[in-house]
């Protein structure tokens, strides 16, 4: 996938300022645990707010996930829509909506001796390419607060913090070497699966961090 780029830029000092119905549209650009995107908000009423945006960042890492180890390529991508009500005469407002999640796991494992699978050993050059993906629910409810500062109704910055309940991960995992169709060796394979799948089902809940820069169009 590739990686959608926005900056996020930080002003000096903002004011909050009363909410207003002919606010208009604002474009934001965001960066935060979703990843780097851009976001709309439209105020229709004193007071509320709607907003939908986008975000997506990919990255790679190196992690030991039920005793093995693998290269790991992460990819998040949200498409989200959120209603916001602002506590008068204050910065502050709670959020609750939908996101679109297309946040995945990929996985392959770099060992070059022995895998440990299922709690037996196999010989590195047998497995083959050792791969695992991770899939989450395609919609994911969300519910957080922000901090909405405002200069004038020209600029902003705002701050968000929830949680989205993306689902416990489905888990698929495969080898490719000349023991793959063995059932000794898929019998370990799937003891395996359901023991990194457990593993991660501490993302089901994810936290949603995330800073924006706006302008009033």
């Amino acid at each position: 996938m590739k990686r959608m780029i926005a900056a996020a830029t930080v002003l000096a000092t903002f004011g909050a300022t009363d909410a207003v119905a002919d606010d208009d549209l604002w474009i934001a650009a965001r960066a935060g645990t979703q990843g780097l995107g851009l976001e709309a908000t439209w105020r229709p009423v004193p007071y509320l707010d709607l907003r939908a945006g986008f975000s997506r960042y990919d990255y790679e890492t190196t992690r030991t996930e039920a005793g093995i180890d693998y290269d790991a390529e992460l990819g998040l991508e949200s498409l989200y829509a959120t209603v916001n009500a602002r506590i008068p005469a204050s910065p502050v407002r709670f959020s609750a909506g939908l996101v679109a999640n297309g946040n995945e796991g990929n996985f392959l494992g770099n060992d070059t001796g022995t895998y440990e699978i299922g709690g037996q050993l196999f010989d590195a050059s047998q497995v083959g390419n050792l791969r695992g993906r991770a899939t989450f629910e395609d919609l994911a409810p969300y519910a957080g607060m922000g901090l909405d500062f405002r200069l004038g109704d020209t600029v902003g910055l705002h701050f968000d913090a929830g949680v989205m309940y993306q689902g416990d991960p489905s888990l698929a995992m495969s080898a490719d070497g000349v023991i793959a169709s063995d059932p000794t060796f898929q019998a370990a394979l799937e003891s395996e699966r359901a023991e990194l799948e457990q593993e991660l089902e501490d993302f089901a809940w994810y936290p949603v961090l995330a800073v924006s820069f706006s302008v009033n169009f």
